[in-house]
């Protein structure tokens, strides 16, 4: 234990004690809150505020200690100058340097116990402006750096104090309350720091969480798209195959090259689906009762269904009206099934976080596209704390984006909240569709 907090200390102290570390400005986001009155130019200057109080403080430290050093005896000129830019020199340079600070506010601290002993008869290493000082630069280090030096830098202090006052025979009465008093204040600088470090600590934790935590619910988004495209994908080819299959049976004296044609269009077709079935696995792998409360085998929802979803959420206690505008006509099975999710994760939104509150589901069926807008009031009771991950936004605009749309969701000015989206279609695919 001795060797490693020897160990410890010679890290903290001896290594790369001057090393340059300069201590940064404050933050924009806490200048705007500490002072918000502020204009905007004097806020780009105060993020250097705690650098002017500490070379402020280092100018009044100068002052005392030239004032103080007058007074004690004879000595004049530039040894008093030199003692005092030596005593003010310590906070100044804890702004770049902090450890090598403490050792030189630590040598300031013994040249003006040997001025005490020099020109008075009366030695006390604690006279003067030099310990007040030395105090407060060890303080500025433990802020500095890490709550651990308060103990090493009062150890080696007092350690340095209690020797000079042995070998000069001076007074060891004033050393224990000095020395509970200092410890008592970089106890408070450490206990300071070390909350500092934890807020800062449980701040990127937090953060980096978000970020995970929206990171896999976009990935368990893809994951359900990639499922369900397969569903719709696999019915289209599979089609292709037992029609590629039964159409040489169709006709009568079916040239050679036709049945090979369409042989190999079957051929390619199972080769897909095989496929496909291989990427789902791999997709399902971490996720394999997904569907085991739903019927495996049943067709993915389309726009067709938009009536039995409104019905179980009108029987769950949300009121929601419906509102179709243009012509209605067969789009992409894609296309059906996402504005199908998006109307159903919107509703379940109003029925999680807005109970009581009216809803409002609006189809437009448009030359370029399908619009989507679902928009609900300001809730009449209290929401519930709701156990799912907050990210069901996320998944709505994953589902738009990768169909080439445009989608917003935001609060409206009643206090209610309003999903729009715009799903492009173009009408090449439309055709298609309805062939």
């Amino acid at each position: 234990m001795a060797r490693g907090a020897l160990h410890r200390l010679r890290q903290d102290l001896f290594l790369d004690a001057f090393a340059f570390r300069p201590m940064p400005p404050l933050e924009d986001a806490k200048v705007s809150r500490w002072v918000p009155w502020l204009p905007e130019r004097l806020r780009h200057w105060a993020r250097w505020l705690p650098h002017f109080i500490v070379g402020g403080f280092s100018v009044l430290v100068f002052l005392a200690a030239f004032t103080i050093s007058y007074e004690i005896g004879p000595v004049r000129g530039v040894l008093v100058g030199g003692y005092c830019l030596l005593v003010a020199a310590g906070p100044a340079i804890t702004l770049f340097r902090p450890v090598g600070a403490y050792w030189i506010s630590l040598f300031a601290l013994i040249v003006g116990w040997f001025a005490t002993v020099s020109f008075s008869s009366y030695a006390t290493p604690f006279g003067g402006a030099a310990f007040p000082t030395h105090l407060a630069v060890m303080t500025l280090v433990v802020l500095r750096t890490r709550p651990r030096l308060a103990v090493e830098t009062w150890l080696v202090t007092f350690g340095v104090a209690a020797v000079l006052t042995a070998l000069t025979g001076g007074d060891p009465g004033e050393l224990p309350p000095v020395a509970f008093f200092s410890a008592l204040v970089l106890i408070s600088a450490a206990a300071v720091r070390a909350w500092r470090e934890e807020r800062r600590h449980v701040v990127e934790t937090q953060t980096v969480t978000a970020e995970e935590r929206s990171r896999r619910t976009l990935l368990e988004e893809r994951a359900t798209i990639a499922r369900e495209l397969h569903d719709v994908v696999a019915h289209h080819m599979s089609v292709i195959a037992i029609q590629a299959e039964a159409a040489p049976y169709r006709v009568e004296n079916t040239p050679p090259e036709l049945a090979t044609s369409f042989a190999t269009i079957r051929e390619n077709a199972v080769a897909a689906l095989t496929e496909l079935r291989r990427i789902l696995g791999v997709v399902r792998s971490e996720d394999p009762d997904a569907f085991v409360e739903t019927d495996p085998e049943a067709p993915q929802p389309t726009l067709a269904s938009l009536d039995s979803l409104l019905d179980s959420v009108r029987s769950a206690g949300l009121t929601v009206e419906a509102v179709i505008t243009g012509a209605p006509r067969p789009l992409p099975q894609g296309v059906e099934l996402s504005a199908y999710r998006i109307v159903q994760e919107a509703l379940s939104n109003a029925l999680r976080h807005s109970p009581g509150a009216d809803a409002r589901v609006e189809i437009s069926y448009v030359l370029g596209g399908l619009g989507l807008r679902i928009v609900n009031g300001v809730p009449s009771r209290l929401a519930k704390p709701s156990p799912g991950a907050g990210h069901g936004v996320l998944g709505m605009r994953e589902r738009v984006q990768m169909l080439g749309g445009e989608m917003t969701a935001d609060h409206t000015e009643d206090g209610g909240f309003e999903v729009a989206a715009f799903i492009p279609v173009n009408s090449t695919a439309t055709g298609e569709t309805t062939a």
